[in-house]
């Protein structure tokens, strides 16, 4: 019923195939790269909200914080592939990346030309060095940005696979949960997971630079360097609230002498009612930047 609405409410840009797939609905004319991800429902608008021109081609959807089966994402790929290759977007969760490895030695075996990029950017949880233990939380969504614009730009699955690696690898995101009316966690999971954060309350302006701050060290930014910055919604927070910290992050960032070059305010992919946001940094060059302001038609973001 919800993707059913969801094509109801965008007939000129998406439409519902086998298998709880969301497809592009210009997808029949793409001479170019495509891209295909998956993932659970109850994050809406993520990911199908992002299906259409500039961005996903194919979204294999599961139920409610649940990952599709591996069949399904086989034909999704197959069906995308449009002679110049699949680019194959799939988030680190136990479920996605068993579907996803599930996948890709099936792709293998079938001879198919796609290429796995993993989104896994949750600072939390994982330093660094470790990064394949690392949560895909909201970073899936501009890295879905940039490879369509890629491969929109006429790239080689080679070359739309390396930009989405590089931004990918360029990116972090941390989660805050307000828990009651005193409490909070920072570091929480994008399914409602415990973070090891929890802390008394603390004002907007405090949280954003905490979480500015881990960011920053995290990738590495110094002064002088560009990044986007992405306030995403976790379900339950205000607009208000949202812009309220946004503001907080731009100054914190500007007392280091880092420029925010593209933002978002605003539910990019939500924990269903969850009171808090994510909060996201990615380091930016001009080409990144090219490619995040170029034209796309999606039902959530529209540019």
């Amino acid at each position: 019923e919800l993707l059913e609405g969801l094509a109801l409410a965008n007939p000129d840009i998406l439409e519902l195939g086998e298998d709880n797939m969301v497809i592009n609905k210009k997808l029949a004319e793409a001479d170019r790269v495509t891209i295909v991800t998956q993932g659970g429902s109850g994050h809406e608008p993520a990911i199908e909200g992002f299906v259409g021109e500039g961005m996903v081609d194919i979204d294999v959807v599961g139920d409610i914080f649940a990952a599709p089966g591996p069949q399904a994402c086989v034909d999704a790929i197959k069906l995308a592939d449009k002679g110049k290759g699949v680019l194959y977007i799939v988030l680190n969760h136990a479920g996605d990346m068993l579907t996803g490895n599930m996948t890709m030695k099936q792709c293998k075996k079938q001879g198919l030309n796609v290429v796995k990029v993993v989104t896994q950017e949750d600072v939390s949880n994982a330093p660094r060095e470790n990064a394949d233990d690392r949560r895909g939380l909201v970073g899936c969504i501009p890295t879905y940005k940039i490879a369509g614009a890629a491969a929109a730009e006429g790239m080689s699955l080679e070359e739309v696979a390396a930009v989405a690696q590089r931004f990918a690898d360029n990116m972090a995101t941390l989660a805050v949960a307000e828990l009651g009316d005193d409490e909070m966690e920072i570091g929480m999971g994008q399914h409602g997971e415990e973070g090891g954060g929890r802390q008394p309350m603390k004002s907007a302006d405090e949280t954003a630079a905490i979480m500015v701050n881990a960011l920053v060290n995290d990738i590495d930014i110094q002064p002088g360097e560009k990044v986007m910055l992405i306030i995403n919604g976790s379900g339950a927070t205000t607009l208000m609230e949202q812009l309220i910290v946004y503001r907080a992050a731009v100054k914190e960032l500007a007392k280091q002498d880092i420029e925010v070059v593209a933002n978002f305010v605003g539910e990019m992919l939500t924990v269903q009612e969850q009171a808090g946001f994510q909060m996201f940094m990615a380091r930016m060059d001009d080409e990144l930047l090219r490619l995040w302001n170029a034209p796309c038609t999606t039902p959530y973001l529209k540019k």
